[in-house]
């Protein structure tokens, strides 16, 4: 996306984790259930959704930080085996170009790559497409330049880049 507003102020948006519940689609339920949440490094935020009707709980880890350039969020526990996203911020004559990279793995090998091919990729474009669109109003009244979200599976966990890789995998509870 490219917003026409200062890389600060694109920043501050995706700085307040309380922004999450705004750029989340309805129909998920989404709810951030920690007490005054904080960005920093090694901050943890918890929350709850649902997905197809399914309660879920979600843990990120904050494990990169580095306002207002990039922050990079990873799921702890949740619905994936593995959830990396970074979120990256290029200052442009324009205003700011703002980047999210999702890196992801489904559980249950070929059963959740299926899965992916059905439902999952479908279902992630489309939360992404509402964020972006979300993002756009909140961020400068619908004038920014967006693309359509790209959702590509990992058939593979990456190696360990952080501290959290001992708690990160722990899959869905």
């Amino acid at each position: 996306m490219l917003a026409p507003v200062s890389i600060r102020e694109a920043f501050a948006v995706f700085e307040d984790p309380r922004n999450l519940a705004r750029i989340t689609p309805p129909w998920l339920n989404f709810r951030i259930v920690s007490p005054e949440p904080r960005m920093f490094a090694g901050a943890e935020f918890d929350y709850t959704l649902r997905w197809n009707g399914l309660p879920m709980k979600w843990r990120t880890l904050i494990t990169e930080y580095e306002p207002p350039f990039h922050f990079v969020d990873e799921m702890l526990r949740g619905p994936y085996v593995y959830w990396k996203h970074r979120h990256t911020f290029h200052p442009s004559e324009e205003g700011t170009v703002v980047t999210d990279e999702v890196e992801y793995m489904l559980p249950l090998g070929k059963l959740g790559r299926l899965a992916h091919r059905l439902m999952v990729a479908g279902q992630l474009k489309e939360i992404f497409r509402y964020r972006q669109l979300s993002l756009n109003e909140i961020l400068c009244g619908g004038k920014a330049h967006w693309t359509e979200p790209a959702i590509v599976p990992s058939h593979r966990i990456p190696p360990a880049e952080t501290a959290s890789q001992g708690t990160r995998r722990r899959g869905a509870s």
